[in-house]
């Protein structure tokens, strides 16, 4: 743990310094993604002034994140890696290094999904972005960009019997909602505003197998007014990366 701190920072006290961030890091795996500094400061016993500034110090360097309204902490890259979790799917192997450069270059959470046996499933999760509200996303697939693309491209299987209305914003008319596939299969691209949760937006690309069938899409996820579908680069940006990465049908 490097922790960018000085002497003059931590008052001279560097190994109590040390001691109380692991305590903190602590804290947040235990509590869960979403531990607000109140909550970490509490649970700890160290004040709440410190804990703040100890915080911002593991946010800085990769060993917590703060979640998409920024309202609370989750744990980062760092703190998962020391932990040995770099295990992942043959996508998420494969893939990872363009994946991961496609992260580098956008300040958005980047995810890669498969459709296995026509279900979404988040082969490579973005270890800087909580993400939060995944089980509305896996099972729902009309609120979702990541879920328009399997739609747009799965018409006889999907099944959409249960087009739940999670905000003003979620499309639920059979009619409307047909429209907006026929456009993403026209452009190969989905977007989100608000749909499934306020505040977030979302664009989507396909990602196809060998054979050119769609088998699973790379969506970047932010929030709603800095994410823009309108962004040429963005799109240009995820399209580039998606043409490098051939998921496997059924993968």
């Amino acid at each position: 743990m490097t922790l960018r701190t000085t002497r003059a920072e931590l008052g001279g006290h560097e190994p109590r310094a040390v001691q109380k961030a692991l305590a903190l890091l602590e804290a947040v795996a235990h509590l869960g993604s979403g531990a607000t500094a109140k909550e970490v400061a509490h649970a700890t016993g160290i004040p709440p002034a410190t804990a703040y500034r100890l915080l911002n110090l593991l946010v800085a360097d990769g060993f917590l994140v703060r979640i998409d309204d920024l309202s609370g902490f989750a744990l980062g890259r760092r703190t998962r890696e020391l932990a040995g979790d770099r295990t992942g799917s043959a996508a998420e192997t494969d893939y990872h290094h363009i994946v991961d450069d496609l992260r580098t270059r956008t300040r958005f959470g980047v995810y890669l999904v498969s459709y296995s046996d026509d279900r979404i499933t988040l082969v490579d999760r973005d270890p800087d972005h909580e993400l939060s509200g995944e089980a509305a996303l896996v099972g729902h697939a009309h609120a979702s960009a990541i879920g328009k693309v399997l739609l747009a491209n799965r018409p006889d299987t999907a099944v959409l019997d249960d087009l739940r209305k999670f905000t003003v914003h979620t499309i639920t008319d059979l009619g409307a909602l047909a429209i907006e596939l026929s456009r993403v299969r026209s452009s190969d691209l989905a977007v989100e505003t608000d749909e499934i949760r306020l505040g977030r937006s979302a664009l989507a690309v396909p990602v196809r197998d060998e054979a050119g069938r769609v088998s699973g899409c790379l969506s970047v996820i932010g929030r709603t007014g800095r994410l823009s579908h309108d962004d040429l680069d963005l799109i240009a940006l995820v399209r580039s990366s998606a043409s490098q990465i051939h998921i496997p049908a059924g993968g």
